[in-house]
Parts: structure tokens; C-alpha cells; sequence
């Protein structure tokens, strides 16, 4: 019979939002995205859960699902990961499994599955301390927060002696960001005026109201056609104004040279920064954009581990970090994330929007702000605001400031409903979509 403190199963859910419908989340690279996430469930003996889940854009969410389910071994009837020590071992064991890791090694859709069983364990484990994982974190000791981070081909740009040292200066100030962080909540910028599909009416209404809600920045996908992208970004500025920041995000569109060539003749319009300009994974590419043209770079999203973030960091190639909750492993190398950032002076500034992804990063961010960089000085959490009704602790942004997540866990729980209604492919949901496409009727 199992203890009480042990995990008994591990359900995966393929969930699916057809958002394609209305162009929600269309970009230069993806301009039909079903916001999807693989969801996953933790039980234990004693009727506690622990939720995380996966974000992708819908086809392959199910080889996600897949690939959490082949982790099962290293859950299931094991002691529950709610402590420290069992959440960095739950890491360790997850990425570094002998034969899984050669799909990788620690990156694709292997890591992705990682990431979403670990950020269940988060889950967990904070939910059995009784509070939300931004204010467990930022409980720990700095010996407890290194001792989850995975070093391995770090040290050649963070040691844990050097990361130690980190969170020991921070750790005088977090009472007082603490308080600072509950009252006034952490700077938002918003991407839902921005996106490809929208038309140039929509587009300035949209950034309007925005500004009009206390963003103080935007962000438009850009990528397609210079010609457009010119448009829209005049279009925008006047609107807003100059006081107003705006970002411009490429999707990984260009080669170098192009996106040179493209960022050049958007600079008039004063673009805060241009996201993911080339292939996440052309470190030197990163830094020759940066290098070419006057517009700060952002990237991040799209890289799959720690050492990814390693080199754009060594090589001078981003001026703003984007970690995303889900796409490396987890909260564990979010951590090394965050510290290196904090190392090398580089602000953090997370990817989010998608299914859950603005409910999860938060707590990283602000976290960050609370025990490692102790700043949210030019800092800001994406969000798009569609997809929170799903969740039982969706976030709450106003006046374009994150509010500090007060309910325990990872803010990861979708309500049993939505599970139910956007299951695929038999959800009812998406049985009334393949009835209608079978009788010839747009869905």
C-alpha cells in the first residue's frame, strides 16, 4: 500500500483552444495557432494534486503528451517532490534520464515534457505549504535556491559560489520588496493589439485602449512585409504617442542581414525592442543584429535550456532576457536562469500569453524581483488577455501592473469544465467543430 506522501498517479490531458478562428496569436511564422497545453496531474495518497502543463500551438500537442507520460516511471509511487530536496532531484532525474536524453539532450519536446511534470511538483509542493510558488520560493534560503539549480556546463560563466553570493545580497531587501511587490504588483506590458491578423482599424483601437488601461507598452508582430510593418508601426506611434513603448517581434523570420536591413528602417518609430529576429538558436546571429542596427534585442522564448541562455549572455547578444515557463525545463532551470541574468546585469522581461503561460511566469518574475535581482527596473511581464477564464486562479492585471498572485500554487489549475469542454479530439467542443467541417459549414 502506498504512504500517504507518495505520488499515485500521473494524468496527461490534450487540451486544445481553437483560437485560430479569430487570428488570436497570429504571427509572421505562425499565423494559425490553437492555443493547446499539454496538461498534466499529479495525485497523491493522501488526495492532494499538483498541475503544470505544456504550452504548444496544437498539432504535436499530443507527442507532448506522449513524452510526459513515458516520465511516469520517475513519479509514480515515489515519495511526493514537495520538498527541496525531492524537487531538485525530481529535476535532475527528469532531464538526465539515459535513453530519453538523447532526444535532446535537454531541449525539443523531451525537455518541454520535463518542464510541465516539474512545474507540477512546483504546484504541489507550494499548495502544501499553504502559499503561491513566487512567495515559497522566495522563502527558501539562498543554500536551498542553489541547490535546485542543475551547474552543469555552467561554470564557466555562474559558479555556485558566485550564485550564492548573489542571493545572499538580496536576501536584507526581501521583506520590503516583498510588501513593496503586494501593494503596487510588477509592471505588464500587453501583446493582444499587436497581433498580424489584426486590421489597421483594429490594430489602433486596440493599442489605444491599452494605453488607456495603464500599459505603458505594447507590442506588435512584425516580419511579413516591410512595407506593412512601416504602416502599422506609424499608425501605432501616432496613436500612442512617444511616451508609450513599443515592441516589435519578428518570430525568428529573418536572416541576419534582413533583419539588419529591416530594423534600420523601422527605427524612426523608436521600437523598444525587436524579438527573436532570426533562428533562437543562432547565439551569433543574436549578437551581429544587436551589433548591426540601433534597436535593443530580445529573445528567449524559444530557447530550450540553461546553456542556451548561457552563450547569449557570454556573447553579448541580448539586451533583454524572455524566459518562458514551459519551454525549458521548468521552474529548476528558470532558476539558473535567473541567476546568470542577474550575473551578467541583463534584465529578465518573460514570454507569456498562450494557454496558462501569463498564469505561471509571473511567479518567476516575481520571484526575481523579490530574491535575486531585487529590481524591476526596465522589467515587464508579457501579457494577452484571452484563455484566463480557463483557470481557477487566473491572473488579475490593472492599470497594466501584474497583481501578486495571494492563492497557493502555480496559478496553474484549469477548472474541471474547460478540461471537459476543450478535450481533444473528443471534447464536446471539438465534436461540433468535425460535425460542422463534415456538413461543409465554416467553423
Amino acid at each position: 500500500m502506498a504512504g500517504t506522501d507518495t505520488v499515485t498517479g500521473l494524468e496527461v490531458h490534450d487540451v486544445r483552444f481553437p483560437t485560430s478562428d479569430r487570428l488570436q496569436g497570429s504571427d509572421a511564422m505562425h499565423p494559425d495557432p490553437d492555443y493547446s497545453a499539454a496538461y498534466v496531474v499529479l495525485r497523491t495518497a493522501d488526495g492532494s494534486d499538483g498541475h503544470g502543463l505544456c504550452f504548444t500551438l496544437g498539432r504535436g500537442n499530443d507527442v507532448v503528451a506522449a513524452a510526459v507520460r513515458a516520465l511516469a516511471p520517475y513519479v509514480v509511487g515515489h515519495p511526493a517532490p514537495v520538498t527541496v530536496g525531492r524537487l531538485g532531484a525530481l529535476h535532475r532525474a527528469l532531464t538526465h534520464d539515459s535513453q530519453l536524453r538523447w532526444l535532446g539532450p535537454e531541449k525539443g519536446v523531451a525537455q518541454m515534457a520535463a518542464g510541465a511534470v516539474v512545474n507540477a511538483a512546483w504546484d504541489l509542493a507550494a499548495r502544501r505549504a499553504g502559499r503561491p510558488v513566487w512567495e515559497f520560493l522566495a522563502g527558501l534560503t539562498p543554500e536551498e535556491l542553489v541547490g535546485l539549480v542543475d551547474f552543469r556546463y555552467l561554470a564557466d560563466a555562474l559558479t555556485p559560489a558566485e550564485a550564492l553570493a548573489l542571493l545572499r545580497a538580496a536576501e536584507p531587501g526581501r521583506a520590503g520588496r516583498t510588501a513593496r511587490l503586494q501593494a503596487e504588483g510588477y509592471p505588464a506590458y500587453t501583446t493582444s493589439p499587436g497581433w498580424l491578423g489584426h486590421d489597421d482599424a483594429t490594430l489602433v483601437r486596440l493599442a489605444e485602449e491599452a494605453v488607456a488601461d495603464g500599459f505603458a507598452q505594447i507590442k506588435l508582430k512584425v516580419g511579413a512585409d516591410l512595407d506593412d510593418d512601416l504602416r502599422r508601426l506609424r499608425l501605432v506611434r501616432a496613436a500612442v504617442g512617444p511616451g508609450v513603448r513599443i515592441a516589435v517581434d519578428a518570430n525568428q523570420r529573418w536572416e541576419v542581414a534582413e533583419a539588419v536591413r529591416w530594423m534600420t528602417a523601422l527605427a524612426p518609430y523608436a521600437p523598444h525592442w525587436i524579438e527573436e529576429p532570426t533562428s533562437p538558436d543562432d547565439v551569433l546571429g543574436h549578437a551581429a543584429v544587436r551589433a548591426g542596427q540601433p534597436v535593443k534585442v530580445a529573445t528567449g522564448e524559444h530557447v530550450a535550456n540553461r546553456v542556451g541562455f548561457k552563450q547569449l549572455l557570454q556573447a553579448g547578444a541580448v539586451d533583454f532576457v524572455q524566459i518562458d515557463a514551459a519551454r525549458v525545463a521548468g521552474v529548476n532551470d528558470n532558476l539558473a536562469v535567473l541567476l546568470m541574468a542577474a550575473k551578467y546585469g541583463v534584465p529578465v522581461c518573460p514570454h507569456a500569453g498562450g494557454v496558462g503561460l501569463c498564469e505561471l511566469v509571473q511567479h518567476l518574475a516575481m520571484f526575481d524581483y523579490v530574491a535575486v535581482s531585487g529590481s524591476w527596473e526596465d522589467r515587464v511581464i508579457e501579457y494577452v488577455d484571452h484563455l484566463h477564464e480557463h483557470f481557477t486562479d487566473p491572473v488579475v492585471v490593472a492599470r497594466g501592473r501584474y497583481r501578486a498572485p495571494a492563492a497557493p500554487g502555480f496559478s496553474a489549475r484549469m477548472a474541471p469544465a474547460s478540461l471537459a469542454a476543450y478535450r481533444y479530439p473528443d471534447g464536446p467542443v471539438w465534436r461540433a467543430r468535425g460535425a460542422r467541417r463534415d456538413a461543409g459549414v465554416p467553423a
